[in-house]
């Protein structure tokens, strides 16, 4: 059977600078241990106009308006240095303003959760009638189209019902009433997180469908792939987010499921999608996920303390279509995929190992002919100053290092292959955001333009598991060329052992 193919990919960001100040779990448990907290102050002070986010490089490359490698001699820091020539807009999504996402909150709550203050609800809609994605599914600003509350209402609801606040410019606009009266698992503030997850997810998923072929009805599966375990205090991870975002997107012929494994979850779901695609059991599989608030303002008091400016202010998502090999698109070579064992152990080198050598030892690919990695592609302005390090060159470090031990590259070019073969961080920390995702809409259209013939997407991460284990935990594929409808999954060398051993029994037993 024929490999799956990656068809499209869409990426978009959402401004969230307010969300940053009052729902960011840092700040959340700041404003609980010390509400007249200093840090306030100066978090408002640092929190970036809409105009600077757009114009952010990082930002510019996640949405496909600038390479990643143009990031290597864009002049540092980059928050210093923005790109004058950017859009709202880019060939794989796009970014939104805060008051465009709680709009999408509000459109994508089913249980009338969600309520504005009446001027603001206006206003929003008028903006959003803008959105082309938008107009893909009909009647889906009609949400906005009931009455708003006043003020008075909603402070009233935030201080004396237990809503969760929405905030704008400065001033609340709305809230989030808690759909149970003791169930912490449906809290209002829990109740956020997962809407806005689903509401980020939602808009980007309708970018996919605008900016490639792909329409609502011909999806078959959607796997989710974020952070978020949604249930209730019954079953608290029971999830379906995906059925639930593809029900807002019209996808009216799909069904799904969520997958998740922290930061390794994408890279998981996709290869489960590329499987299901190669089974026949599904022709259209769509993996996606939405943004995590909790980690909005994660680092922003190291990023204060150096003068920086908040740079966690911003959700992030994604969305990959796989599907039937095409004999265009790039294929998953699902014959490749590497995967972080129990026993595999969680020293860098043993990981590296096991979810980027070993698969490639199977298929017989050394590391010199794969042309990109992607691993971990966290932004390293809003890692290095928390202390973290600059995460994707470590990264490429120890792939090189790996690669000289085993004789595919010389020990005096690793600096020449980290600088060929990897790619500058450039993610938002969302967790499972940066790992190895964004990058495959730039691979796939630098292998359908035939600049690479392969690069590997690599997915790592801790399994902080409520304190359940230390495992860490990873899984790698390889996204190859397409070598035409003709072409078929390749013969690995114990299929091709097997082939002669039976063989040399047929020949043996007609003796």
């Amino acid at each position: 059977m024929s490999f799956p193919v990656i068809k499209g990919a869409s990426y978009s960001l959402f401004h969230a600078p307010e969300m940053t100040v009052h729902q960011g779990t840092n700040q959340t448990s700041e404003r609980l241990k010390n509400p007249d907290s200093e840090h306030f102050k100066n978090l408002q002070k640092a929190l970036r106009s809409f105009d600077e986010v757009v114009k952010y490089p990082p930002n510019q490359v996640y949405i496909g308006n600038v390479k990643p490698e143009l990031l290597k001699c864009h002049k540092r820091p980059w928050y210093e240095n923005n790109l004058a020539a950017a859009s709202v807009d880019g060939p794989f999504g796009s970014i939104y303003t805060e008051d465009e996402l709680i709009g999408l909150i509000k459109i994508v709550d089913v249980f009338d959760l969600v309520v504005l203050e009446d001027s603001f609800q206006g206003a929003t809609k008028v903006k959003l009638e803008k959105r082309q994605e938008l107009q893909i599914i009909d009647k889906l600003l009609g949400k906005l189209d009931t009455k708003g509350v006043d003020f008075a209402e909603l402070e009233h609801m935030v201080q004396n019902d237990h809503a969760e606040g929405l905030y704008h410019a400065g001033r609340l606009v709305g809230c989030i009433k808690r759909a149970h009266e003791f169930d912490a698992v449906l809290s209002s503030h829990v109740m956020f997180e997962n809407l806005a997850s689903k509401a980020t997810a939602v808009a980007n998923l309708l970018q996919l469908f605008t900016k490639t072929n792909l329409r609502p009805e011909e999806v078959d599966y959607i796997i989710e792939a974020s952070e978020e375990a949604v249930g209730d205090m019954n079953q608290r991870g029971g999830g379906n987010m995906a059925k639930s975002i593809g029900e807002i997107c019209g996808c009216v012929n799909a069904t799904g499921s969520d997958t998740r494994s922290f930061c390794a979850g994408p890279v998981h779901a996709l290869v489960e999608g590329a499987a299901l695609v190669q089974s026949g059991i599904y022709k259209n599989v769509v993996v996606l996920a939405g943004g995590s608030t909790a980690k909005l303002g994660m680092n922003s008091k190291s990023h204060i303390e150096k003068n920086m400016p908040a740079l966690e202010d911003v959700l992030g998502t994604f969305a990959i279509h796989i599907s039937e090999n095409d004999g265009k698109n790039p294929i998953i070579r699902t014959d490749a995929v590497g995967r972080h064992t129990i026993g595999a152990g969680s020293a860098p080198q043993a990981v590296i190992t096991a979810i980027v050598t070993d698969p490639l030892d199977r298929v017989d690919i050394a590391l010199k002919d794969v042309d990109k990695f992607s691993p971990e592609l966290q932004n390293p302005e809003i890692t290095v100053p928390a202390g973290a390090g600059d995460v994707p060159l470590a990264n490429f470090k120890m792939i090189a290092a790996l690669g000289v031990k085993r004789g595919d590259f010389l020990k005096e070019d690793i600096e020449k292959v980290v600088n060929e073969k990897g790619l500058p961080g450039y993610a938002p920390t969302q967790g499972h955001i940066p790992s190895g995702i964004p990058y495959i809409g730039f691979a796939r259209e630098e292998i359908l333009q035939k600049k690479y013939k392969r690069a590997m997407i690599i997915g790592k991460g801790s399994l902080f598991l409520g304190r359940l284990t230390n495992l860490f935990d990873g899984v790698s594929f390889l996204m190859e060329e397409n070598q035409g409808l003709e072409e078929q999954t390749s013969v690995s060398k114990e299929e091709v052992r097997s082939i002669v051993a039976e063989a040399l029994k047929n020949l043996a037993q007609g003796l």
